[in-house]
Order: C-alpha cells, then structure tokens, then sequence
C-alpha cells in the first residue's frame, strides 16, 4: 500500500506534456470518456425551477447546447437541448419543451457564477432565437488554451491533449428532439458540458503550479505515457 501511494505521488509531481497541435489519428486509441455524475433530464416547469434553484448556489458551471441535425436546407431547428454541469450533475433542459424561461436566461445572466463553454458564441446566437437575454460572466475555452500555446480548438482535441481520453462523437447528429433521449445521447450531452469544467479546472491548476510543457509534434508513445500518468494521478 505504501509504495501504491509512493508512485502516486511520484507521478503526480511530474510535469505534464501538452502539444500545440494533437495528431487526429491518435484519438481512437485512446480510451473512451465516461461521465460517472448525475444525469436530470428537465421537461417539466417544476423541474426546471428545481434545478436552477440548485445551480443558482454554484460557483462554477459548464455550458453546452445541441440542436437537431438539418438534413434538409429548407428546414430550421432551434436548440432543443441546454446542458448545464456542476460538480458531480448535470441538468438537461429540453428547452424543444420549456423553450427558453426567464428563470433560465436569468442563470445564464448571474454574475456571480461563472460559466465555461467551448464555442458558446455559437451556442448564444442560436439560443437567442428563443428569447433574448444577456450573457452573465463567461470563460471561452478557445480563447483560454491559447494562453498555453494549445492551438487546437475542439472540445475532443483539447480534452485528447490534456487527459489522454476520447470523447466519442457518436451521437452528435442524433435527434435531440426525439420523445425520449437514449442513455447514450444523455452520456453524451453531459460529458460535452461536464468536459468544459475538467479543463478549466485542469489549465488553472497547470498554471498555478507550472508543471507542465509545450512541444509542437505528438509522440505517440509519449501519448501513452501520459494516459497511464492519468490514471494513476
């Protein structure tokens, strides 16, 4: 036992290899993300005025949207779905259902929590579709990695670079405005929310301590390095 936590803490207080750029080829190999939190779907007003009321008391959230696919250049969907994660849940709100209440825009609008989204300009200009609100203190990961030299800019690209995992994209262009989501399409709407609060937290703990470096070529054998680093930090 004493020499488990040894090379725990040996491990922990090396210095992490971030690339500028993570080759694509490698994402596959990577082991799959699981979101291991609580899960709420909200299509009721009651459940939604339930879960602001618990993200109302939280410092931190993640942010992400999804819209149903257009397969067809006449049509035009709104947003059917807001994902909003703290720590340890995250809430789904089916706003193809609720639309978009004050109560929610009024979150959205807190200054006092801040919100992490990856791309959420996008995000607001859709939403903006379904009610007109003002956004409330926000980070921009693409704007942040930047600060690290990371110039990649998707979400499964900066999570690949940081933690060695793959977010699956598997479900993205499935209809998130069906009458029930799968389990499936609830692990991948939490996890895009959910993924925004991990990086955060991790850049700023890289930066707070620097243990970290920035090399421009992906060694593949140093990528697998760094997933073992992972799952014994």
């Amino acid at each position: 036992m004493r020499k488990a936590k040894h090379n725990k803490r040996q491990y922990s207080n090396q210095v992490k290899t971030i690339y500028t750029k993570i080759d694509k080829r490698l994402i596959p190999t990577l082991p799959k993300v699981a979101y291991k939190g609580r899960i709420v779907v909200i299509e009721t007003r009651r459940e939604m005025l339930s879960a602001v009321s618990y993200l109302r008391k939280q410092r931190v959230l993640g942010l992400d949207t999804e819209t149903r696919p257009n397969f067809d250049r006449q049509a035009r969907h709104k947003v059917a779905l807001l994902q909003v994660a703290a720590e340890g849940i995250c809430f789904l709100f089916r706003l193809n259902r609720l639309g978009l209440p004050q109560e929610l825009t009024d979150l959205l609008g807190d200054d006092k929590i801040l919100k992490i989204g990856l791309s959420f300009q996008d995000d607001l200009r859709s939403m903006h579709a379904r009610a007109d609100f003002k956004m409330g203190r926000y980070v921009e990961l693409q704007r942040l990695v930047k600060e690290y030299n990371i110039q990649d800019m998707s979400l499964q690209k900066i999570y690949a670079n940081l933690f060695g995992e793959r977010i699956s994209k598997s479900q993205r262009l499935s209809n998130w405005e069906a009458d029930v989501l799968s389990e499936a399409q609830q692990q991948y709407a939490a996890i895009d929310a959910w993924a925004c609060i991990r990086i955060y937290q991790q850049l700023q703990t890289m930066k707070r301590i620097h243990n970290y470096r920035v090399v421009s070529d992906v060694n593949p054998s140093q990528l697998v390095d760094k997933v073992i680093w992972s799952l014994l930090a």
